[in-house]
């Protein structure tokens, strides 16, 4: 299994999602953290040679509304991404991230963060396991964000000593009683906006053994968000055969 690598300088086009790469400063990690990547599909995630998805995203306040393609191999790291550049014109791009120094300006300073951000929100839970310099810490029954209830929350900060885009960031995931996050906040570290995301994690689909949360509705900094993905599906191992999601 191939995990996301990249340096902590990376500039992420939205969010600014911090992406580790692998630093000896390990935190002390509660079992939660693996047992959560394990509902969404880890144990399985090896019989995968493929996923696409499209990352769709309309935030008024800062005039977004956009979307984009990828088809990731996880096993060779190469990604194809399909949208469109600044200009409105259709881009398609395919690349490997291990080459990605080498790779165009416009892969290496958007595209590739792009990718990025978008592949922290459609598996999150895997890389609150994976980034092991990320500080997990567990606490029950909290009061949901939205609506009512309770859930266990799973903090996940990562550390501003690791540096990155956005030193400090926290993602805090409310888990519900059947292991699935139920909604979330997102608190950057740093100034640029939006500064606090909380929205949902519903419209759970499966895609071959991968649990996708494909809808998030709510609030950025108190302005209308909805991120939603589409087109997901996966290929198998020895498969040419696209698996949608359902």
């Amino acid at each position: 299994m191939t995990k996301l690598r990249h340096s902590v300088t990376i500039r992420c086009l939205f969010l600014g999602v911090l992406l580790l790469a692998g630093t000896s400063r390990a935190q002390t990690r509660p079992p939660i953290a693996e047992q959560l990547a394990k509902t969404y599909g880890l144990d399985s995630f090896g019989q995968i040679d493929a996923i696409r998805y499209t990352f769709n995203l309309q935030l008024p306040a800062l005039n977004l509304n956009l979307s984009r393609t990828w088809t990731w191999e996880p096993k060779t790291g190469q990604v194809t991404y399909e949208g469109k550049d600044k200009d409105g014109k259709p881009v398609k791009v395919t690349y490997l991230r291990s080459q990605i120094n080498s790779a165009p300006a416009n892969v290496k300073d958007e595209i590739e963060p792009a990718f990025v951000n978008d592949n922290y929100w459609f598996i999150f839970p895997f890389h609150a396991y994976w980034d092991t310099s990320a500080n997990v810490t567990v606490k029950d029954k909290q009061k949901l964000p939205i609506g009512q209830g309770t859930a266990k929350l799973v903090s996940v900060k990562y550390p501003a000593e690791v540096g990155g885009y956005t030193p400090g960031d926290t993602w805090d995931l409310y888990v519900g009683s059947d292991g699935r996050v139920e909604q979330f906040i997102y608190h950057r570290g740093g100034p640029k906006k939006p500064s606090n995301v909380t929205t949902t994690w519903a419209g759970y689909k499966k895609a071959g053994p991968l649990l996708v949360s494909t809808d998030h509705r709510g609030t950025a900094d108190g302005g209308p968000f909805h991120l939603f993905f589409s087109n997901v599906a996966v290929k198998l191992a020895g498969s040419d055969t696209w698996v949608d999601a359902k």
